[in-house]
């Protein structure tokens, strides 16, 4: 990004992988979101069949290689774009890593206060299908609790023992009955990182890894003491004692009609891919390989879906936060045959090759066709700014984040 004219701030929101890439001066600031991550477990070359690059890699499941590379393309396009035609304000690029799991990147960035000068942000993710409709998000929260016991021979001293297991299974019992209890939307995942190291020892520690999501903060508020309550009514129950940590934390998208719709005009404009035989063939090897019968045409790539506010997705996204503080709107392009799920091989196979990259510049052409209207409408920038304060609430709002005041977890897997 240097050597295209932009200046670099590094290790921003003290994270070093993170960063800002401007380019002018003054307003209107425009973003737009770089998302680097990759998933563990799917590495893969770009072919039709199982082939991993490296034996249990990691690979480009949700297509960040993709969708970083995208959005410096449209963030170059929209440079040189400004500099021909003398135009006033920045454009702005934000390398943002850790969107998957635990990560959560983009929430240090907005509590470091790093979008506070901006107008509006800009942004798209792999998918496969061409659209640019708005939707919200569920709200999301991950915390590792960890419960202390007493070991003890499991034959000859069980009563001198209190097993940390035993807290951890009460939790998850205490749980599983509160499903009944809570909105239908909501979605609670855990999995125990820790159970012990044999079996005729008594376990004097063990941990497992939550996942709340639900539609609004309130809601993940709720929800979320209630869940600490049954882990300290486990802890009681068998004698144990527990404590947790917050790995991250995020907000549910707001969609932002006033940005969605301008979008959609140009992702029309813009307009989907076709394939060429070679590519053809390869969609059609590779849906073989995809647990279901009833796919969606080969087609879809071609198209652009209706515009519609869809209401909510139950996915969790970082872009949450972004959303809460900037007014904020995404697209979504075909860059996977139709009907490959995310977080496969089939998506890395994709994401790697001719379909996945085509599809990547109708976003980038997308977003760039965006951010020149919107310098060129600075009416649109106040219509969005209304929209973006009416839907958290009024002008009381103060941005929270989820996370806390922990340092964001520079390599969360491993803890």
């Amino acid at each position: 990004m240097s050597t295209a004219g932009f200046t670099i701030q590094k290790g921003v929101a003290d994270i070093p992988t993170a960063f800002i890439a401007s380019f002018g001066s003054g307003k209107p600031v425009i973003g737009i979101l770089a998302e680097m991550d990759a998933l563990p477990g799917l590495s893969q070359e770009p072919v039709a069949e199982r082939k991993a690059l490296v034996n249990g890699g990691y690979g480009h499941g949700c297509g960040h290689n993709l969708f970083g590379t995208g959005s410096i393309a449209a963030a170059i396009a929209v440079k040189n774009w400004m500099r021909e035609n003398k135009i006033n304000g920045t454009i702005r690029l934000y390398g943002t890593p850790a969107e998957e799991g635990a990560g959560g990147g983009k929430t240090y960035l907005v509590r470091a206060g790093l979008f506070n000068d901006v107008d509006a942000v800009l942004h798209w993710h792999p998918g496969d299908h061409n659209s640019a409709s708005p939707s919200s998000t569920l709200a999301y929260k991950v915390a590792l609790f960890r419960f202390n016991g007493l070991a003890a021979h499991a034959a000859a001293a069980p009563d001198k023992g209190r097993s940390a297991l035993d807290g951890v299974e009460a939790m998850n019992f205490m749980v599983n009955m509160m499903r009944e209890h809570v909105p239908q939307e909501t979605r609670i995942h855990y999995v125990i990182k820790k159970g012990g190291v044999t079996s005729n020892i008594v376990p004097d520690f063990a941990e497992v890894e939550y996942t709340l999501r639900t539609p609004t903060i309130d809601g993940l508020k709720n929800i979320w003491t209630r869940l600490l309550n049954t882990a300290e009514a486990a802890a009681l129950g068998t004698g144990t004692t527990v404590n947790h940590e917050v790995m991250t934390g995020l907000y549910n998208t707001l969609p932002n009609e006033t940005l969605a719709k301008m979008m959609q005009k140009h992702l029309e404009k813009v307009g989907g891919i076709k394939y060429t035989a070679e590519e053809t063939l390869f969609a059609e090897k590779i849906r073989l390989t995809v647990a279901s019968t009833s796919l969606p045409s080969i087609e879809t790539a071609a198209s652009i879906e209706p515009y519609a506010l869809n209401g909510l997705t139950s996915a969790s996204t970082d872009v949450g936060d972004v959303s809460w503080v900037v007014p904020t709107a995404g697209l979504s392009t075909a860059t996977w045959v139709s009907g490959i799920p995310a977080h496969s091989w089939q998506a890395v196979a994709c994401d790697g090759m001719s379909i996945g990259f085509k599809s990547m510049m109708v976003a980038a052409k997308t977003i760039a066709l965006t951010a020149q209207e919107i310098f060129q409408k600075p009416s649109v920038i106040q219509s969005a700014a209304d929209e973006l304060q009416k839907a958290r609430g009024g002008a009381s709002f103060k941005y929270e984040s989820l996370a806390g005041d922990r340092k964001a977890p520079l390599d969360y897997r491993k803890q």
